[in-house]
């Protein structure tokens, strides 16, 4: 019990430190992605006097909405300690349904019901087959991604899908009322409250995480590790058909092609966010500041005429900053709270 007392009695005046809980927010990742996007901000309004355009930043939104909204489920697969690299062929078959059903008549939100069921159900079959059969999610997503690839090729060819009913284009176009504000970013925003709340909030949020530090201890914890597994590959199936909606809606196009890479996109959205590459770390909130951050820098480059090759080379350069810097500052608060444990100790 003494000793009980005597650890509490040291956490108690390390939190009462305002020095240790500065230095704690100084570095805490989030701490650091608001630095970031507040540099590229300042820099981006000094190269050009169009980047703090209120306009201009909204409309912005409208080429990075569905790589963030499968990004936000993406984190949820990563912290399982899991991967999902077959979303951007979800997108494109989900698209390739809604282009079939559209040519055959299909209205507005008739297409929305086929983009959202088709992408449920390639999620949820990889979500069967992962959990079902016990082989790692990277082996499963890889042969999904060719053969969901593959079907839309298969259905398509070189042809597209280029006719939709009228309305349809407001998914991907639209603005809320008289507003500049975009629908698809008013639609991200919900998300991101909803994953942020899920993750940080609830029974399930706890579970994933507890899933990606350690499996084998959350199985024997009574966590329902098949059942939470499937229930996000699902789910990140169903947000890739409301990414697929949204892509379709915004191009009014469909070819079997579309969304190559995004994947890729989405995973240093949310690698870039602190979410650890291992699992069981990170949060959402780093998650959507890592979005904006990379919205934001290719925008300010876009408009400076930088050409994409150099924003490739800017993304990767980030995306290594992002795996190599919370090392260092993990080891660095390792370090002080060891020192501050030891004064607290004399």
């Amino acid at each position: 019990m003494e000793k009980t007392t005597m650890n509490e009695t040291r956490r108690y005046d390390l939190g009462k430190n305002a020095g240790y809980r500065f230095l704690s927010l100084l570095m805490k990742w989030e701490t650091v992605l608001v630095l970031i996007l507040t540099a590229i901000v300042i820099v981006n309004t000094f190269l050009s006097p169009y980047f703090l355009d209120v306009t201009n930043l909204l409309d912005t939104t409208f080429n990075f909405s569905e790589k963030a909204i499968i990004a936000l489920i993406m984190a949820f697969v990563i912290i399982a300690g899991d991967i999902d690299i077959s979303v951007a062929s979800i997108v494109a078959l989900s698209s390739v349904f809604m282009g079939m059903a559209a040519a055959n008549g299909a209205s507005a939100p008739e297409l929305v019901v086929v983009g959202l069921v088709s992408g449920l159900t390639m999620g949820a079959l990889n979500g069967f087959l992962i959990t079902r059969f016990n082989i790692p999610s990277i082996a499963v997503t890889l042969g999904t991604m060719s053969l969901f690839r593959g079907v839309a090729y298969a259905i398509l060819g070189d042809q597209a899908y280029t006719k939709f009913p009228p309305g349809f284009d407001f998914f991907g176009q639209g603005y809320i009322g008289d507003s500049p504000v975009p629908f698809e970013l008013v639609l991200f925003a919900v998300l991101a409250v909803i994953a942020g709340f899920v993750l940080h909030k609830t029974s399930f949020g706890r579970q994933t995480y507890s899933i990606g530090s350690n499996l084998q201890s959350a199985k024997f914890s009574g966590v329902p590790v098949a059942r939470v597994r499937f229930l996000i590959f699902t789910t990140t199936g169903l947000l890739c058909g409301l990414a697929s909606i949204i892509l379709t809606s915004r191009i009014l196009s469909t070819r079997p092609n579309m969304g190559t890479g995004l994947e890729f996109e989405a995973i240093t959205i949310v690698i870039l966010g602190g979410i650890a590459i291992t699992g069981g770390e990170g949060t959402m909130v780093g998650v959507i500041l890592s979005t904006f951050i990379l919205g934001f820098l290719k925008f300010g480059m876009a408009l400076v005429n930088i050409p994409g090759r150099v924003m490739n080379i800017m993304t990767g350069a980030l995306l290594i900053f992002a795996i190599l810097v919370p090392m260092a500052m993990k080891g660095m608060r390792n370090s002080v709270e060891l020192k501050e444990q030891k004064k607290a100790m004399v």
